[in-house]
């Protein structure tokens, strides 16, 4: 057993599994034959679960995911601050 402190980035940790449940979401829009990134875009904007399919359960899983978070994820990867 160690005496020094832990550190756990839970930021880290809800990056993978925002990706691991934009996947799946994206996996689902793409096998109903929907455009994933235009469905998903519409969905981020404008918080309108009609914009993605129920197919495997898919519209629940994107309901979880919170948008600013999100955003703040997908800017730092862009601009290479993850």
């Amino acid at each position: 057993m160690s005496d020094k402190t832990r550190i756990v980035d839970v930021r880290n940790e809800n990056n993978l599994a925002m990706r691991q449940t934009l996947q799946a979401v994206y996996a689902a829009l793409e096998e109903r034959g929907y455009d994933p990134l235009g469905q998903i875009s519409g969905y981020i904007l404008s918080e309108d679960p009609t914009y993605i399919t129920t197919h495997k359960n898919a519209r629940a899983l994107a309901q979880k995911l919170d948008r600013d978070e999100l955003l703040g994820a997908m800017l730092r990867g862009y601009l290479g601050l993850s």
